[in-house]
């Protein structure tokens, strides 16, 4: 990944955030400085994460299961990043489920709609 992908990535992932805000279902930002800021935190987060279950051994997998354990792996991500970060705040899991599913969806939709207009990040 170069150093523009990484932005426009950035960039993208923060306006999952502040839509995922708009939509009042458990998360918020405090501004777009915020969100790109807590987009990368999320990840590094994840990627933490997702590096610790590798070396314990744990697999997400796939299918429903893979897909439920996802779903708490990144709810569990953002009440972390609720917490470390303070432009961002989480209420509780069931807001932190909500939201992990409306960044997953919103997300989608933003990858589907740049990828019709032909912009690959």
């Amino acid at each position: 990944m170069n150093l523009v992908s990484l932005i426009v990535w950035l960039v993208v992932a923060a306006v999952v955030l502040m839509i995922v805000d708009r939509l009042n279902v458990g998360l918020k930002v405090g501004g777009f400085v915020n969100a790109i800021v807590a987009a990368a935190v999320i990840a590094i987060i994840a990627w933490l994460v997702l590096l610790l279950l590798g070396a314990l051994g744990i697999s997400l997998g796939g299918g429903f299961l893979g897909a439920i354990l996802t779903l708490i792996v990144a709810a569990v991500v953002l009440m972390f990043a609720g917490r470390v970060l303070k432009g961002l705040s989480v209420s509780g899991f069931g807001g932190a489920i909500i939201s992990a599913v409306a960044i997953a969806v919103v997300g989608w939709i933003v990858l589907w709609l740049l990828g019709l207009l032909g912009i690959s990040v």
